[in-house]
């Protein structure tokens, strides 16, 4: 365990994870009229790789993230709608921040649904500025970066 209480996922959380990801997924499905990519995931299969890190006891929060050789992308954060209002967010993005120094890498790359406004608020605070938005096949998508070597952001 982490000192922010964030552990590698085991084969026992996969259920977990796919609850917690689906709960904290589905109210989108309706607005933006397909089902998101990480509701989908293979989540044995991300686990197994060791792209899942957790925290909670029982699991309320988690990311999904994946080395590059320039950047980590996050692929998806995911926090149960019952711990919402707890800093569990906050402290899976300090700590894709950490992780990613401790990988030697400084920047991290993500991408949120266009109508997912709440993350749209979130991730600027975060240090997260807007590269491009595009269309990916069904999804409308704002993609972001940060550079963990110019210091920005709290993370």
């Amino acid at each position: 365990m982490t000192e922010q209480g964030i552990r590698p996922a085991t084969a026992d959380d996969v259920p977990a994870v796919r609850a917690v990801t689906h709960a904290a997924y589905h109210p989108y499905i309706a607005r933006i009229g397909v089902v998101p990519v990480p509701v989908r995931a293979d989540h044995a299969a991300d686990v197994a790789a060791g792209r899942v890190f957790v925290t909670g006891d029982p699991v309320v929060g988690l990311v999904v993230v994946e080395a590059h050789d320039d950047h980590l992308f996050l692929d998806s954060v995911a926090v149960h709608p019952d711990a919402r209002g707890r800093g569990v967010g906050r402290r899976l993005l300090h700590f894709v921040d950490a992780h990613a120094r401790a990988l030697g890498l400084s920047e991290i790359r993500l991408y949120t649904n266009a109508r997912m406004w709440e993350n749209q608020r979130i991730y600027p605070r975060y240090g997260y500025e807007v590269v491009e938005r595009r269309q990916d096949g069904p999804y409308d998508r704002v993609h972001y970066r940060k550079r963990l070597d110019d210091g920005a952001g709290p993370g």
